[in-house]
């Protein structure tokens, strides 16, 4: 897991990735200086489809180092351009800095990435655990606000709200990984003054209607995955095109953790899902987990 200074438990064997470029940037933010890191692919394309990438740590932990070889990792085996953003932590900027930040390097994106070999016309909004969270809520943003178009939504075992009286809360919330104390603690460092808002807990905005397709991958033995699992089905119900996995035997943040064996193989199926998202949004409509052990 992340530390406060952004270190991440990814050991593993040394893997070369083919990006052929990496920059990083500091933009204009909401909050000032915005750093971004932005990975380009050998790639055929001549437009590439772009990633803007926001990182888990339960909005108080990880930076773009912790991400950084599962952002080269994604860049590779989805063929896209992929900017990773800094977004602003709690608990020293709480809610919505981070969902302004990933806001505003959106905007970014959508006026710059054609300089960087990516296409402006397809950009997905992803996002592992709180950063999932973050994807959702500046998808639904841009949205309603007429901003730049997203044409698909990336979710990772997204935290999706607040809720800890979920099947998977219940089960799993003491003694596996992310624990429901520990989310508790996140939520409350992120949103002292409550989440009574779109910007903060997705499903309470008015409709999920008209927000753009989906890939959901959750974790059966991650608190939140019930949550997640509910927001696949809701988008489902709202006529969104969504392909949603969940994955049997995994735990939060698994994506992350490359010396797990079934880390890798995982994540070639969950970027094959983005490919093809990126490829034709059109993905089956479906509430149905699927599984892998």
């Amino acid at each position: 897991m992340c530390s406060r200074t952004g270190s991440r438990s990814t050991s593993g064997p040394a893997r070369r990735y083919t990006t052929s470029e990496v920059h990083d940037l500091v933009v204009d933010g909401p909050g000032g200086g915005l750093a971004l890191r932005l990975y380009r692919p050998e790639s055929s394309e001549a437009a590439r489809p772009v990633v803007v990438f926001a990182h888990g740590g339960g909005f108080v932990f990880c930076d773009l180092d912790s991400h950084d070889e599962f952002c080269r990792s994604m860049a590779e085996a989805v063929g896209a351009v992929v900017v990773s953003v800094d977004y602003r932590l709690a608990a020293e900027h709480p809610a919505p800095a981070a969902h302004d930040d990933l806001y505003a390097a959106l905007e970014w994106t959508a006026a710059t990435v054609a300089s960087y070999g990516g296409d402006p016309a397809r950009i997905v909004l992803a996002g592992d655990s709180a950063g999932g969270n973050l994807a959702v809520t500046v998808a639904i943003a841009t949205c309603d606000r007429g901003g730049p178009a997203v044409l698909g939504q990336a979710l990772f075992y997204p935290v999706i709200d607040d809720d800890f009286d979920t099947e998977s809360y219940r089960k799993y919330g003491v003694g596996y990984y992310n624990s429901a104390a520990a989310m508790r603690w996140y939520w409350e460092q992120y949103a002292p003054d409550g989440t009574d808002d779109p910007r903060l807990i997705p499903t309470r905005a008015e409709s999920l209607a008209g927000l753009p397709s989906a890939v959901v991958a959750t974790a059966e033995l991650d608190p939140p995955c019930s949550s997640g699992d509910d927001y696949a089905d809701r988008l489902a119900a709202a006529g969104v095109s969504v392909q949603h996995r969940r994955f049997d035997g995994l735990f939060h943040g698994f994506l992350t953790f490359p010396a797990l064996s079934l880390s890798e193989p995982a994540r070639q199926e969950v970027w094959k899902m983005v490919r093809a998202l990126v490829d034709g949004p059109d993905l089956p409509v479906t509430g149905t987990s699927g599984f892998a052990s």
